[in-house]
């Protein structure tokens, strides 16, 4: 291969780790909010060469695991903010999880590091068939261990690589987001393959071998190129596009601008809620669907608790948003429903989507799956509990998950389909496909994220829209509420720590994509492929 500069090289065998820490950092201003994606590709290129150089499979997983611990750690430092909301627990204890979680998830970089040095091995091999072998096992590898990210350990798919480029992401349609991740470890490779070729001495003109380079260098680029481009441009419109269903929806999203400082305090709940009627008053007599954030009001609408969990009435609670309604009009909104023993004693609760009616009635409702860890509920209980940890939401009591994605049928303003919050960042988890709906709902609160999370969640929810060919709407407390079209573009959208409200129509659903209709199953099937393709290059390189 050839040699680095002296020192560089020097510098690169002695702290390989520390190196690759430092490129961990780096990539990961590629995501929101700096949206530095040229240094997420330079970085990964700087981390193949790292591994590609290392003399043993275990250093190649060593580095990985390095590279993880920076991509992470900088990656997810909005976590540190949640602890600043919780009394329970120090806030110096919110950098100890993001390096915690960081630690663990470093293993999945690691493994797709050493097994792409596994499977290249670059002793006595060619240095071209070999760095063809090396590069297409690492972006299959990426690929198949972020989406193990997704469900091992109950899952945490936050930030997949793909999220760097979601504007050059419309492949996502055929191969989903984890797919598109393997096209930026491609795109990286780009950087990185002079570094495996020999070096030759100047002639004037090229031989095979320097010929050979170039032109897979072309070729790779173009490739790539051509690939998000399509993405980008649509340059091949598919049937899905071209069958788009036309609507008219209006649809008010409200975003109260309520901070997480005081959203459970008692005393300013009628400010809360006052600012949410502020922003929902009609604004003529047309029928609309309003939409509202996850946890927007504490009281609880429906009949059958104790008298002594409710603050008002039900019916007193429910009139207090029809009056904001107009005649035809329908309400989401995220509310609590409680679970309640033979003996009258709260066991558990659901962090639920209510539909009400201008009437009064209730809809149907939707109750979150995918729970957060620590968040929503407290694995191990009894062990950590006793030990002074707790949940970072208010209370003791957990959250019981509901049975999955679901789509609900709201009448002449069509079919939701409903994600709370962070259910939205997973890929292929996200809609009912025996009831496909006609765009999906996202209340979240992201208030308790910092100046980093927000902006990260909306960049997924805008790959779940291209992923399934369907409109996202988000509504949240301090923002950022947006209605995202079918192709994941921002239709319109409130900043952060703003108060307002979109008064729009829903975008138009395409029909379901390729990979709405087969889901994980082709990004997985593609990084199969690119792995065979890797396995191929490395024997012809014997």
């Amino acid at each position: 291969m050839t040699a680095l500069s002296p020192r560089i090289a020097a510098f690169a065998d002695r702290w390989p780790k520390l190196i690759a820490l430092l490129l961990g950092a780096v990539s990961a201003t590629g995501f929101a909010p700096l949206h530095f994606w040229p240094l997420t590709l330079v970085a990964l290129a700087g981390w193949m060469a790292l591994v590609a150089r290392s003399p043993k499979g275990r250093r190649a997983f060593g580095i990985g695991w390095a590279f993880g611990v920076g991509h992470f750690t900088i990656g997810l430092n909005w976590i540190a903010t949640a602890f600043t909301y919780q009394a329970a627990m120090p806030a110096w204890l919110g950098w100890i999880a993001v390096v915690l979680l960081a630690l663990y998830l470093a293993v999945y970089p690691a493994l797709a590091a050493w097994g792409a040095w596994m499977v290249a091995r670059f002793k006595g091999r060619s240095g071209m068939a070999a760095s063809v072998s090396f590069i297409l096992a690492f972006a299959a590898l990426w690929t198949l261990t972020e989406w193990l990210r997704s469900w091992v350990f109950t899952g945490f798919a936050w930030n997949p690589l793909s999220a760097t480029i979601v504007g050059f992401a419309g492949p996502a349609r055929l191969i989903g987001t984890y797919g598109v991740s393997s096209l930026v470890v491609l795109a990286a490779a780009i950087y990185v393959l002079p570094y495996f070729q020999p070096k030759r001495p100047k002639t004037s003109e090229p031989d095979m071998s320097e010929r050979q380079q170039l032109w897979t260098q072309v070729g790779a680029g173009a490739v790539i190129a051509l690939v998000l481009a399509i993405g980008y441009f649509d340059l091949f419109p598919t049937r899905e596009k071209d069958v788009a269903t036309s609507t008219s929806t209006p649809i008010t999203v409200v975003q109260p601008n309520v901070g997480q400082e005081d959203k459970w305090v008692g005393i300013k709940a009628g400010v809360n809620f006052a600012k949410l009627a502020r922003l929902t008053v009609p604004r003529g007599d047309q029928p609309r669907l309003i939409l509202w954030p996850e946890a927007a009001i504490p009281d609880y609408l429906e009949t059958g608790y104790p008298t002594y969990y409710y603050e008002r009435s039900p019916a007193e609670a429910r009139m207090r948003l029809t009056n904001l309604m107009n005649p035809g009009d329908v309400l989401l909104l995220g509310a609590l429903k409680l679970e309640i023993d033979d003996s009258g004693e709260v066991v558990g609760a659901r962090n639920a989507v209510m539909t009400v009616h201008a009437d009064g009635r209730l809809g149907p409702r939707y109750d979150k799956s995918h729970l957060v860890p620590y968040g929503e509920y407290l694995p191990m209980r009894p062990i950590l509990s006793s030990i002074g940890l707790s949940r970072l939401a208010p209370g003791d009591i957990d959250f019981w998950p509901g049975p999955g994605p679901r789509t609900l049928d709201l009448g002449a303003f069509g079919k939701a389909g409903l994600q709370v919050c962070y259910e939205i960042i997973f890929s292929g988890q996200v809609v009912d496909r025996d009831h496909r709906p006609d765009f999906i709902f996202n209340p979240s609160n992201d208030a308790w994220f910092g100046g980093w999370g927000p902006p990260q969640h909306l960049a997924q929810a805008r790959l779940r829209a291209i992923e399934e060919g369907l409109p996202v709407v988000r509504s949240t407390p301090t923002g950022i509420s947006a209605v995202i079209d079918a192709d994941g573009r921002i239709r319109d959208s409130i900043p952060m720590h703003r108060a307002g409200r979109i008064d729009t129509t829903l975008p138009p659903a395409h029909a379901p994509t390729l990979f709405a209709r087969y889901g994980n199953i082709l990004p997985v099937g593609f990084a199969l492929l690119l792995l065979a393709a890797a396995i191929a290059f490395r024997r012809r390189g014997r």
